[in-house]
């Protein structure tokens, strides 16, 4: 089960993506949609575009970085669960999707990774 802090320091990554990309100019209609096929962090539309934002925070680059973190299997997982949220919220299934991740590393600035990862 994960500490306090881990949970402290991922919900700070999670307001800080969000606000990073609310002045960039997307609008929050989702946070921590949990699903039995996974979780999504931050769901959000830029203009039509419905972006599904995975954060990813690490301390340190010990066990790779956190974009790197978020392998094929997290890929797989993220992309369940949005079938399950367009599946849920049915006024957001037309719309073009586009997978992000906002990575962080202590110390740094967060990198927004548009268009991470592609379906296929």
């Amino acid at each position: 089960m994960p500490s306090n802090q881990h949970l402290t320091q991922g919900d700070a990554a999670e307001d800080l993506a969000a606000t990073l990309l609310e002045k960039q100019g997307l609008t929050l209609i989702a946070r921590n949609y949990r699903s039995k096929r996974g979780e999504l962090d931050l769901v959000m539309l830029d203009n039509q575009h419905l972006v599904i934002v995975e954060v990813r925070y690490r301390k340190n680059s010990s066990f790779g970085s956190a974009a790197e973190s978020v392998n094929r299997s997290k890929q797989r997982r993220i992309i369940a669960a949005t079938e399950q949220f367009l599946n849920q919220y049915k006024q957001h299934a037309g719309r073009a999707i586009r997978f992000d991740v906002v990575a962080m590393q202590d110390n740094q600035s967060p990198e927004w990774l548009k268009d991470a990862f592609q379906t296929c």
